[in-house]
């Protein structure tokens, strides 16, 4: 009598990473990725919408959502990027909190866990940048957020370097329900290239502008388009800022800065779309944009999509 074959389980899921501003969260996605789909910065409050990253291996589809820090709002786009956040801890299968392992805990853990007490999600305490402390202070760490919150997991890790990520991905596993695969496996993101291509240039004028600028800067995509019977994309893109002053320095001394943020977006804009890219970039002035709902609606911060 032949016995029955037993089919492989596969599993999916998905994970929200959750955090206070610039302790790793897209530094992470991206490394677990394998390549660039969030973009990255030292400025706080870099991600303003959420990203989805797709893995997947065999047996797994981890389906991973890197939401913005969560702060004390400031203005509408503040709100915005809240509620992204916030929504996400009831619609996953698991949440990741990361915190800063070189930062104490503070008001800004507390107010993230007070979000938790509703939560029936499993939660995993993620501390990142271990490579940057000593292991003594590690179990210090470890010992306070214990007396905080019953977590299901603890795990440090270095995002950057990539310590301990392979064992943070196996007990994300074990975690995740049996399920269909949600997406194609040769997929790593849910946002599509124009979202990405935006985004890298984002990040290049966030790099190469003063303290001023990050918080007031969106980037617009005009045109996207493959030239017939040539090996060349032409994007058009918009970069807004909120006042005249802050357009003087986007652009620079004859034309210096946004020729460098353009070069450098290039180059990643190439990597990503396999293929040689004419590039034009444009600065507009839009006062008070990140308080005006109709211009975030354009900008691409839609409420009804969370």
């Amino acid at each position: 009598m032949n016995k029955e074959i037993k089919q492989p389980v596969f599993k999916s899921g998905f994970i929200s990473i959750i955090g206070r501003p610039n302790v790793g969260k897209s530094t992470f996605i991206n490394r677990v990725i394998g390549q660039k789909i969030a973009i990255m910065s030292d400025k706080p409050q870099t991600t303003r919408n959420k990203v989805q990253g797709v893995l997947t291996t065999s047996d797994t589809q981890y389906i991973f959502i890197d939401t913005p820090g969560i702060h004390k709002p400031k203005h509408k786009l503040g709100d915005f990027m809240m509620k992204v956040a916030q929504n996400t801890l009831k619609e996953v299968d698991l949440i990741l909190f990361m915190v800063n392992a070189e930062e104490g805990f503070g008001r800004g853990e507390e107010f993230i866990i007070e979000k938790f007490q509703s939560v029936k999600t499993p939660i995993f305490l993620i501390i990142n940048k271990i490579d940057r402390i000593h292991p003594d202070k590690l179990l210090t760490v470890i010992e306070t957020y214990k007396e905080k919150y019953p977590f299901a997991e603890i795990i440090p890790i270095s995002a950057l370097e990539g310590n301990n990520v392979e064992t943070l991905l196996e007990q994300v596993k074990t975690y995740l329900p049996e399920g269909p695969m949600y997406y194609p496996a040769d997929q790593v993101t849910d946002h599509p290239e124009r979202f990405i291509v935006a985004e890298l240039i984002r990040e290049k004028a966030l790099h190469l502008t003063r303290e001023e600028i990050p918080h007031s800067l969106a980037v617009v995509i005009e045109k996207m388009e493959r030239k017939q019977n040539q090996d060349l994309v032409h994007v058009m893109a918009t970069i807004i800022v909120e006042r005249d002053s802050q357009k003087g320095i986007v652009i620079g001394k004859q034309g210096k800065m946004l020729k460098e943020i353009g070069k450098r977006a290039r180059v990643d804009i190439e990597n990503l779309l396999g293929t040689k890219v004419f590039l034009e970039l444009w600065v507009k002035v839009q006062k008070d944009w990140r308080n005006k709902a109709s211009q975030l609606r354009d900008y691409g911060f839609r409420e009804d999509e969370y």
